[in-house]
């Protein structure tokens, strides 16, 4: 499949997607630095998330809208307070999607309702991500899909039914190109649940691209997906996890996603196809393989014994597979030592 001018599929190395998401910390001058960072990177794209903190929940600080888990990032905040900080205003899109179109990279976003889509096609986006948390909002998804444009889906938390519903939905509201990511909705992910396997999975049941939406640290379990089919892998993306911001403890540095770029580009050239035997790149090591020699100088008439028959590199003689043959055999003339043994020299 394509998105504007990037060819997604296993014949070409894996989409890489840096996620600003919340990580520009209320600059713009903050946010349109991780774009150029993003593109000095080597990613594809670069992804925003479009909401507003009315437009994700209500403005209250008790109860179910309060955030009192030691263990979350955002601990002791309201959700409303969460988003506010989060969100990237609606006014920063355009300059952001117009210096990703100046670095060769595709700018696209999350949108999280309705208003936020018909915002997104004011700036004729080329695509749109369904996030984890939304991939139930089958209203949504079917608002997005009935724009005609590529959609990415990320499936965390999503049973099978409820990913059958969601792609459905989707492509019955007119979404032809379909990618779903594997994702796990914990911030961070810990390696042991990335649960990777099931991404070939994916693929066989719903027969699209699959990738990997991934919240783990580092480039480990990115990579590893490559070789379990992702085409694409998505990854939150900032300038410096030590300058603070919503997400960025979970979020890759510059260096980090170049090494990403790299070797997910490394993983895919390394699938290759099914083969056996010395491919062309080989051929000059074949002689570095084990083969018959005459060790020792052997007499017209005298016959191959272990000490005068070796099995040596280099592997210019008959193969090992033939030493108890010779074992016992005459030579027909003098050979001298460091002869690569051959049928003609033998009774």
């Amino acid at each position: 499949m394509k998105i504007a001018n990037a060819n997604i599929d296993s014949e070409n190395p894996p989409f890489i997607i840096a996620e600003m998401s919340g990580n520009h910390n209320q600059s713009l001058d903050r946010a349109l630095e991780i774009v150029e960072s993003a593109a000095e990177t080597g990613a594809h794209a670069l992804k925003l998330q479009t909401y507003t903190a009315d437009t994700m929940t209500l403005n209250l600080k008790e109860g179910d809208f309060f955030i009192d888990d030691p263990k979350s990032l955002w601990s002791g905040k309201s959700l409303y307070e969460l988003y506010e900080k989060a969100y990237t205003p609606w006014e920063w899109h355009q300059p952001i999607f117009d210096r990703c179109r100046e670095l060769g990279m595709i700018g696209f976003s999350t949108p999280f309702d309705e208003t936020a889509v018909d915002f997104l096609e004011s700036l004729e986006v080329p695509c749109y991500k369904i996030a984890s948390f939304e991939n139930t909002d089958l209203p949504l998804v079917r608002k997005v899909a009935s724009t005609g444009k590529p959609m990415i889906i990320s499936t965390g938390m999503a049973s099978i039914a409820e990913l059958d519903e969601t792609v459905r939905a989707a492509r019955e509201a007119g979404c032809e190109d379909l990618i779903l990511l594997k994702c796990t909705s914990t911030y961070p992910a810990t390696p042991e649940n990335s649960n990777l396997k099931t991404i070939p999975h994916l693929q066989e049941l719903f027969q699209v691209q699959v990738g990997l939406s991934d919240h783990t640290l580092g480039v480990g379990a990115a990579v590893a997906s490559v070789a379990l089919g992702a085409t694409v892998i998505e990854k939150h993306f900032t300038l410096s996890r030590a300058d603070g911001g919503v997400d960025s403890a979970f979020s890759m540095e510059p260096y980090e996603m170049k090494q990403l770029v790299i070797e997910s580009e490394r993983a895919w050239q390394a699938l290759g196809v099914v083969r056996y035997g010395s491919t062309k790149a080989e051929e000059k090591s074949r002689v570095f393989r084990r083969s018959l020699y005459i060790a020792e100088p052997v007499q017209q008439g005298e016959a191959l014994t272990k000490e005068n028959l070796r099995c040596i590199r280099p592997g210019l003689g008959l193969p090992p597979k033939y030493y108890e043959v010779f074992l016992g055999k005459q030579a027909k003339r003098d050979i001298p030592a460091g002869t690569p043994v051959s049928w003609n020299l033998f009774e």
